[in-house]
């Protein structure tokens, strides 16, 4: 089951999605999923139907916790060392974006770059769950795009501005239920060049022990994201490139990157 969060010139509403590519038609539902019971409206629009625009779908209630260095290569190529535990940030809500929205590069960073991530959605309340119960706590997955002024990471003891400013946390551009998120690639474009790829198998902390790690410090909120890491690959992005991060069994999110 796919959710998506739209627009089609009026307030956001809640669709599942039918179909793929031009023919893809979106159901509408009536409220949140993650806080209600699915229930058709009975309305059906075409995602190619003229104003519709796909929105971020989900704004986190609280925050979005991110795990850095969780891909053994990405650490590699950043030349630093795999954490023993799991290295945690956050980028604010205000971060979000969704697909097809700019990547507005701050004028503050010379150099800004993509890593495309899986990103869990939770869907209950969430404290001190063990590993072996964190996937009942999961709502589902989306794309992400960890969007970092690497020149301002390198310069700064705290990722909060290299990491936290605005349009630096694309998700979308749906989130999938009932995925099994143990073996799946991730993949990053840019203007059709593929720039990073790897799977989530590969990671050094998986999902169940984020999601239990993470609730042991901070109690999540359903629509709160998790961000699991990044393959190696990361590079540059630049004024009118666009990047895609493909997530099998997910979707690709797809953004256009600004500088003004």
């Amino acid at each position: 089951m796919r959710v998506a969060r739209f627009t089609q010139g009026s307030d956001p509403r809640y669709a599942l999605v039918e179909g793929d590519g031009d023919g893809a038609e979106l159901v509408v539902i009536s409220g949140d999923p993650i806080y209600m019971p699915v229930q058709p409206t009975g309305e059906r629009v075409r995602l190619d139907d003229d104003g519709v625009r796909l929105l971020a779908p989900v704004i986190p209630r609280s925050k979005v916790v991110a795990v850095a260095r969780n891909y053994v290569a990405h650490a590699e190529e950043m030349q630093v060392e795999v954490p023993e535990r799991p290295l945690l940030f956050f980028k604010p809500n205000t971060s979000v974006i969704g697909p097809d929205d700019p990547i507005v590069v701050p004028e503050w960073s010379q150099r800004v770059e993509h890593e495309g991530e899986l990103a869990v959605v939770i869907g209950k309340v969430t404290k001190d769950v063990s590993p072996e119960g964190a996937l009942a706590h999961v709502f589902g997955y989306t794309c992400s795009n960890d969007v970092t002024a690497r020149d301002v990471q390198r310069s700064e003891v705290q990722w909060a501005r290299a990491k936290g400013f605005d349009t630096s946390c694309p998700l979308g551009p749906w989130i999938v239920l009932g995925l099994d998120a143990e073996d799946l690639e991730v993949t990053v474009r840019v203007n059709g060049e593929r720039r990073q790829h790897g799977s989530t198998s590969q990671m050094v902390f998986d999902i169940p022990y984020l999601v239990s790690y993470v609730s042991e410090a901070f109690t999540l909120l359903p629509g709160d994201v998790i961000l699991t890491g990044t393959p190696a690959g990361t590079g540059p992005l630049v004024h009118r490139d666009v990047v895609e991060v493909e997530v099998e069994g997910v979707g690709t999110l797809r953004n256009p990157v600004l500088r003004r």
